[in-house]
């Protein structure tokens, strides 16, 4: 067997390689198409009231919607929708299941659906339970709901646990948490346990906040974004908004990404009729670094170096307002050219062009998404972004700052009403008085601990408050006999998913619907990722005739019968104004909402914008840590235990969304501003495929070290030689992934695999 090789560098592509399939932009009249085929249809009017509704956008965390209108933002901005808005609602305002629809159809054939035909299936109508040894779900009461909760809830603390995902409210999240840490578990795992995690952790350490430091109207008195990791175009369409302001005040934006993505290169927004839409885009990116995946440490480090020799450093920044720094400059210094450019396979010349925008720029906003996340070293990547931001002064001053871009509308709301396996000090010590006695001190289950967990038969019972446990995760073999060992598994959500058919406990799992945001019987709170807090008005469900529940009228009513009503009154927080005045008195920052219903009145969190290189450490200053660079291994064919043919070869893949999907749901099965037209396709670099005697189209197997996906579609495309990109969840099943030993986080976005054609 052939020892592990490390990866050779390779020039990085130009915008020109896409592959003229392609839009040449992205957004553009597809998006106006769709809108048009949504709004003027049957369901057309209801979908306005919902736009209109006074509640937060359903999709992206950008946030938008609230008590100023569902079209504006938190600065008074008007059409402030995008087609992923519009998806999420369609998808929402879909009939309900049939009464006997769990009766016609087993488990066994609901397995065989993919996501986008089990989220086409309807909007979930009445509470089901699968029983130990039964092939077909069946409906139950909520009085039996909430009698096998009771006594699900009632095992040892340590073996209870939930899962969450952004869906849902604050008030939801912090009765989650109350209810868990109340019966003494600490068993809170998230959807941000498999996203931005490493952000959280990396900028906590650094600045005292795991959260961004640049607000909307920050971001409007940038002249420079560093966009590392993201796929803006597709999951945070309005971004793009800005990053289109920037440019067109003589502003620049630097992208990162081993992928050409079309809408990074030039983006036609509807928001700009004249001067984008119908001139056929915009420029985005003034710079596009396409580094070897997993070596954006080397990058960032190489940055440091090279504005460190142009002479670019702030130097009197740094000693005033940062701990730390001279170990940061020194490794900087120190790290040869050689091994940064050997490592992150972008050359030295590009690398000082991207410094010199940096630090000629006034003022800089670095901005990544799951693309730094996604690694092994993930909260390093964090590190070493903010190193330097802080080298180049960019960090506690208006239009500068880190600014991780969060997926889920409301995940950050969950970490901060306390659903996370970090909990803070202060929150942990105002729970206590509030509960009148201390909480455990047990280290709780994260995502990845939990599954490992169950797998290891040390979970009894298992509450997801929305998100898609089963899917979300890697390596869905395990993801599969895990949730299997779990006795009992409850599912609130309001469509059905893939975790619903395969994530199937050992003896009761039940689905449970609930109310989505815009149809809530109680006004209702949600955070942005730039930590603004808005409040959804009260709603009504379009299904006249089904069972629904509101989630926290479930979570208040389960708490009630394993708690009582002491030392608080469970039932009588189903009113939602006296949770919020809870979170008032717990929660830091977030004082404000304990006046939200009086005067209506939205708010950013206090004490996580920073203006001044003030930061929220005790010190004040911002703490930095020296990276270590990637020791980047591939393995051989050998290693997959595959004889060495004509035509194979090994590849690091990243996973990836499509343009019409959010986070494991799937709206469309195809992706044109990739090329790639359904969901079996593997996306390659041209000369990669010459190298193997592959051709576009040809149909492959893709092994990973947990399984393979056969009869794979190659589509060639703008992406960096040695890489390739399949979609997320599907191709989780072939790979286990590293996880992050610092954030707990699986490296989603470098997975080595082989690539090969059977040719007997």
């Amino acid at each position: 067997m052939d020892a592990p090789k490390p990866e050779t560098g390779a020039g990085p592509l130009s915008a020109s390689s896409i592959d003229s399939d392609v839009p040449e932009a992205g957004g553009g009249f597809p998006v106006i198409q769709y809108w048009a085929e949504k709004t003027l249809s049957p369901e057309g009017v209801k979908l306005w009231q919902t736009l209109t509704h006074k509640s937060a956008c359903l999709s992206c965390a950008w946030g938008t919607g609230g008590q100023k209108g569902g079209f504006t933002n938190e600065l008074g901005e008007k059409v402030q929708r995008c087609m992923k808005s519009v998806e999420a609602i369609v998808a929402e305002l879909q009939p309900g299941l049939t009464p006997h629809f769990f009766d016609q159809y087993s488990v066994a054939e609901l397995q065989r659906l993919t996501s986008l035909e089990a989220d086409r299936l309807g909007r979930l109508s009445f509470p089901v339970i699968l029983r130990a040894g039964q092939s077909h779900y069946e409906r139950i009461s909520w009085d039996e709901v909430f009698n096998i909760a009771e006594t699900a809830f009632r095992q040892p603390s340590e073996r209870v646990a939930s899962y969450s995902s952004g869906r849902s409210s604050n008030e939801a999240a912090f009765l989650l948490q109350l209810m868990l840490r109340a019966m003494g578990s600490n068993n809170l795992a998230d959807c941000s346990d498999l996203c931005h995690a490493p952000s959280t952790v990396g900028l906590k350490q650094m600045f005292g906040s795991g959260t961004s430091m640049v607000s909307l109207e920050s971001l409007k008195q940038s002249d420079c974004v560093v966009l590392i990791g993201s796929n803006a175009p597709a999951n945070h369409p309005r971004l793009m908004n800005e990053l289109i302001q920037i440019r067109d005040r003589g502003g620049k934006v630097i992208v990162i990404n081993p992928v050409i993505e079309v809408g990074l290169v030039k983006f036609a927004s509807p928001a700009y009729p004249i001067k984008s839409l119908l001139s056929g885009g915009s420029e985005i990116s003034s710079l596009y670094l396409q580094p070897v995946p997993g070596s954006d440490t080397a990058l960032l480090v190489g940055i440091q170096k090279a504005l460190i020799e142009q002479n670019l450093v702030q130097w009197d920044y740094l000693k005033a307002h940062t701990e730390g720094w001279e170990a940061v400059v020194d490794q900087a210094r120190s790290t040869s050219w050689e091994t940064i450019t050997s490592i992150c396979g972008i050359d030295r010349a590009e690398i000082q062009v991207a410094a010199q925008m940096i630090g000629t720029s006034k003022a800089v906003v670095f901005a990544w998404a799951m693309g730094i996340t996604h690694h092994s070293n993930g909260t390093d990547n964090v590190f070493s972004i903010a190193n330097t931001a802080l080298i180049s002064g960019n960090a506690g001053k208006p239009g500068a700052g880190t600014m991780p871009i969060r997926g889920h509308s409301n995940v950050q709301g969950f970490g901060s009403m306390g659903v996370t396996v970090r909990l803070r000090q202060e929150i942990q010590q105002a729970l206590e008085k509030l509960l009148g006695r201390s909480l455990s001190r047990v280290q709780g289950y994260d995502a990845r601990a939990l599954m490992e967990a169950a797998d290891h038969n040390r979970v009894d019972m298992l509450l997801c408050l929305g998100g898609n446990f089963y899917a979300a995760n890697p390596d869905l073999h395990q993801a599969k006999r895990a949730l299997g060992n779990i006795d009992t598994i409850f599912y609130v959500a309001t469509k059905p998913n893939l975790g619903h058919f395969h994530g199937l406990a050992r003896q009761n799992t039940l689905i449970l619907p609930v109310f989505n945001r815009f149809e809530n019987p109680h006004q209702t709170t949600t955070e942005s990722g730039n930590s603004f807090v808005r409040l959804n008005d009260e709603g009504k469900s379009h299904l006249h005739d089904a069972d629904l529940i509101s989630e926290v009228e479930l979570l208040t009513e389960i708490a009630h019968r394993i708690h009582g009503t002491n030392p608080i009154n469970w039932r009588k927080l189903q009113d939602t104004r006296y949770v919020r005045q809870l979170i008032a008195q717990t929660i830091p920052g977030y004082e404000a909402i304990a006046l939200m219903d009086d005067t209506q009145t939205e708010f950013t969190i206090a004490n996580r914008v920073f203006d001044q290189p003030t930061f929220a450490t005790a010190s004040g200053k911002a703490a930095m840590f020296t990276t270590p660079l990637p020791q980047l291994m591939l393995p051989t064919l050998q290693d997959f235990g595959i004889l060495q043919t004509k035509q194979a070869m090994i590849l690091i893949l990243g996973t990836g969304r499509s343009y019409s999907q959010h986070n494991t749901v799937v709206y469309k099965p195809g992706d044109k501003y990739r090329g790639m037209p359904h969901r079996n396709c593997i996306l390659m670099n041209r000369s990669d495929a010459a190298k193997a005697g592959f051709e576009e189209h040809q149909r492959v197997t893709v092994q990973g070290d947990a399984g393979k996906l056969e009869n794979v579609e190659i589509i060639f495309g703008g992406i960096r030689a040695g890489a390739a990109m399949m979609f997320y969840p599907e191709v989780n099943v072939i790979f286990k992934a590293k996880i992050d030993p610092k954030s707990g986080t699986p490296a989603y976005k470098r997975v080595p695999v082989a690539v090969y054609a059977d040719v007997s």
